[in-house]
């Protein structure tokens, strides 16, 4: 059974629900899930902006029971599904803080051959979603970690909310928890390809070793 990790930043709830869809089709499709979140901060509140605050604050309140992800999460798993809010074309603060704890698994090797796959949601259409995505791969890369993306390889990833081949991306327009019926179709597609590849790529391990 392939170990799957999916971590995840979330402010107000639109990545924490692509999340959730994540961690069930992967579930669905035979692996063994954890799903974790990494720490929030305080300074996510924005001085002035009710609205943001009461959201975030409803968000945390409503997903305190969740987990936070820990090294060894990474270490027990295959592969992770990572999901980050775009943050001026950037993962976010907590996601980035919590990659930089890493150094201890990535001086033994402990990250090599692994399966990472990204999702994002912005407030906007061209809010840095696929800069964000690539910013985040980019840590994967000095893992010699293996990158599976969604690609257009799925007819959902042809619908008029979908198209970014990089990872599933969602447009929130400032409303919590707003994640359209097609973005959660496509992370329910890219979380069965993440699964289907990992158990491809083990299996041909396995077989070499």
């Amino acid at each position: 059974m392939i170990k799957l990790a999916v971590i995840y930043s979330s402010s107000t709830g639109n990545v924490h629900r692509l999340a959730e869809a994540a961690a069930e089709s992967a579930e669905k499709a035979g692996a063994e899930v954890r799903l974790r979140k990494v720490a929030d901060r305080a300074e996510t509140i924005v001085p002035g902006n009710d609205a943001w605050n009461t959201a975030w604050t409803e968000h945390v309140a409503a997903t305190r029971d969740i987990p936070e992800a820990t090294l060894d999460d990474l270490d027990w798993a295959d592969a992770v599904l990572w999901g980050t809010p775009g943050r001026y074309g950037l993962p976010s603060g907590p996601l980035k803080q919590f990659i930089d704890t890493t150094l201890p698994l990535h001086s033994r090797r402990g990250l090599v051959n692994k399966v990472m796959s990204s999702f994002t949601s912005t407030a906007t259409l061209h809010g840095g979603q696929e800069s964000t995505i690539l910013a985040l791969n980019n840590a994967f890369y000095h893992w010699g970690a293996i990158v599976v993306p969604p690609g257009v390889a799925d007819p959902i990833q042809l619908a008029p909310t979908n198209g970014n081949p990089y990872g599933v991306s969602s447009v929130s327009r400032n409303e919590p928890g707003n994640v359209d019926e097609d973005n959660l179709a496509a992370i329910a597609y890219q979380s069965r390809r993440v699964v289907e590849i990992t158990t491809a790529l083990r299996r041909g391990l396995e077989a070499a070793a």
